[in-house]
């Protein structure tokens, strides 16, 4: 099959894929599996965030989800405090992300490797302390209920129906978005310098800004993930920004596939469902779901996707 095929199967598939899900609301998808694809969806975002600095930057971080919970408190707290107008409690989510991720990320991408990953787990557990503890503000362990959004002075997202049409547009919306980034000359410069940013550096890229705008991006979409799923739940705690939140997307991203955008959608789909499954029957599903995990990247280092592609190959499905 030559790349010119494999490609436009590709966005057939993707386009199949968009279908089913806007029609299965109408044919009938059952209430419970309406919320679950739409946190799939949700986290699937999430995870396409990550993978901005993780798959194309090179980056590890193991506090994005801090980015997540800001993009939700801020947008909570805007709803309550200010207007639950939409679009304002969106743009005060997003921008209080986008503030904060400046911010430390200025401070973080001056490390590299084992420190960048603690530096930002550092800074992801310092904002989980603070949604933790300032009850006042953020209602503490009890979490923050977020009141319904209006658009205009109307209600919106009040319906299941409602909030599912919504986020699968934002999901599509992302990936496209995030596709023609890092497929442009940025996200060129991005995979030079998570190849080699010594070379980068020595040939005139401001290596320093490239890694803080892929920083900022990523927090941002982060943000606005956390920003859905604060609507679809109409609250938010502040296990949020705990760092086995990090973990949990970091691992949704490496089993499906770094350095892809396809790869984390997989990842993200199969750890929710799992997740969900496994805990239907046990206990400790955790323990299940971390084993099989084990085993899926002991197998397969290079995720779902690559393993599929792998496999292509040696079918002759790749070849040109």
């Amino acid at each position: 099959m030559s790349g010119a095929s494999g490609n436009i199967l590709s966005v057939a598939a993707g386009c199949g894929l968009v279908f089913v899900l806007a029609v299965a609301p109408k044919l009938g998808l059952p209430p419970y599996l309406m919320s679950l694809a739409i946190e799939v969806m949700i986290f699937a975002i999430f995870a396409m965030s990550l993978d901005v600095l993780l798959g194309y930057a090179g980056m590890v971080s193991l506090g994005h989800a801090a980015f997540f919970a800001v993009g939700s408190y801020g947008a909570g707290l805007a709803s309550k405090l200010v207007t639950p107008d939409v679009l304002a409690t969106t743009a005060i989510g997003l921008g209080a992300a986008v503030i904060l991720a400046a911010a430390i990320g200025w401070l973080s991408i001056r490390l590299s490797g084992f420190y960048f990953l603690m530096i930002t787990f550092a800074f992801g557990q310092m904002i989980y302390s603070v949604a933790y503890r300032w009850n006042f503000l953020t209602g503490g362990s009890d979490g923050l209920n977020i009141p319904g959004a209006t658009l205009l002075g109307m209600k919106v997202l009040g319906t299941r129906m409602q909030i599912y049409y919504v986020v699968l547009t934002a999901f599509v919306l992302c990936f496209l978005l995030l596709l023609r980034i890092v497929r442009s000359p940025f996200g060129e410069v991005l995979v030079g310098i998570r190849e080699n940013a010594r070379r980068m550096r020595a040939i005139g890229f401001n290596v320093r800004r490239y890694k803080l705008a892929a920083f900022v991006l990523g927090a941002g979409f982060a943000a606005f993930a956390g920003i859905l799923n604060a609507q679809f739940n109409f609250f938010v705690a502040p296990d949020s920004a705990h760092w086995t939140a990090s973990a949990s997307v970091l691992v949704m991203v490496l089993v499906g596939g770094a350095g892809t955008l396809v790869g984390p959608v997989i990842g993200a789909a199969m750890v929710m469902l799992l997740q969900n499954w496994l805990s239907s029957y046990t206990q400790y599903w955790s323990l299940f779901l971390g084993l099989l995990f084990i085993a899926l990247i002991t197998v397969a280092r290079e995720g779902i996707l690559g393993l599929a592609q792998r496999l292509a190959r040696r079918l002759g499905w790749g070849a040109a």
